[in-house]
């Protein structure tokens, strides 16, 4: 749904003062959610250096962020950058543009990443892999120093799991039984596990890695994060949780008064 914003058109400039952007022009115009996605992925691209090693998310709103990226490095603005992509979706992108790539084998450290998600909470923690690639994205992004999450101000939400699907992965052996594992596991919460699909249901949808994916989803509050992060990876047939825990150092929202910077 569109809602009123300060614009932002082509390579318009903005300015940030007090956690909003002020225009150049006085007219205010009715920015699309695709928009104030582009929004905040360039905002977190100035954070970006040439040197770095970077981490390239996946997702509607990370594809503007590595956009950006490979622009200013034709324009000359930025040089020696490397890029670990989280999925081959952005494998593909960041090839097809022209981004130097590496791996975690070869550069461990990540100096920055940048990634949507699909909740942010107040505490910044984050629901990722709606997309279906929360595991490479955990891999590389609890490998970086800096973590920017760039959202637009739907993603905002009181608790995990409020508006959709907390995804987990998990191995094809025997996934109906880790399916209904996970779902006793959160019975407190009204807990509901499906097994993600494809093409309308007609076939079971496969991550990147060769995992399926387990979507729960809740009717309330699953309380203490950390204590339902640990739950889920002790059971056998869990490769990984859509939760990112004190991970996201920067979150970058777009919404109706401008863009909002919120650090940890």
């Amino acid at each position: 749904m569109a809602i009123p914003c300060p614009p932002f058109i082509g390579s318009e400039k903005l300015s940030i003062e007090s956690g909003a952007m002020s225009p150049s022009s006085p007219s205010p115009l009715i920015l699309t959610q695709d928009e104030l996605k582009k929004i905040a992925a360039y905002k977190a691209v100035e954070f970006v250096q040439s040197g770095m090693v970077l981490g390239l998310g996946t997702g509607s709103t990370a594809k503007h962020a590595v956009d950006r990226i490979a622009d200013l490095l034709h324009q000359g603005k930025l040089k020696n950058i490397v890029g670990i992509p989280t999925s081959t979706k952005t494998h593909k992108q960041a090839v097809s543009l022209g981004i130097p790539l590496s791996d975690l084998n070869s550069h461990p450290v990540v100096d920055l990443a940048i990634d949507g998600a699909d909740e942010v909470d107040s505490n910044l923690n984050l629901v990722k892999g709606r997309g279906g690639s929360l595991l490479r994205e955990k891999m590389i992004e609890s490998a970086c120093k800096k973590f920017i999450v760039i959202v637009d101000e739907s993603k905002l939400v009181a608790h995990v799991g409020a508006s959709g699907a907390m995804p987990v992965e998990v191995v094809p052996f025997c996934w109906k039984f880790t399916q209904d594992r996970l779902q006793n596991l959160f019975d407190y919460a009204g807990c509901l596990a499906k097994l993600r699909t494809d093409n309308g249901g007609e076939k079971i949808f496969v991550t990147d890695n060769g995992n399926y994916i387990v979507d729960l989803f809740f009717k309330k509050d699953i309380g203490d994060l950390k204590v339902a992060s640990d739950a889920i990876l002790r059971l056998a047939g869990v490769v990984e949780h859509g939760m990112f825990l004190d991970m996201a150092t920067t979150v970058i929202v777009a919404g109706e008064l401008g863009i909002t910077i919120k650090d940890k």
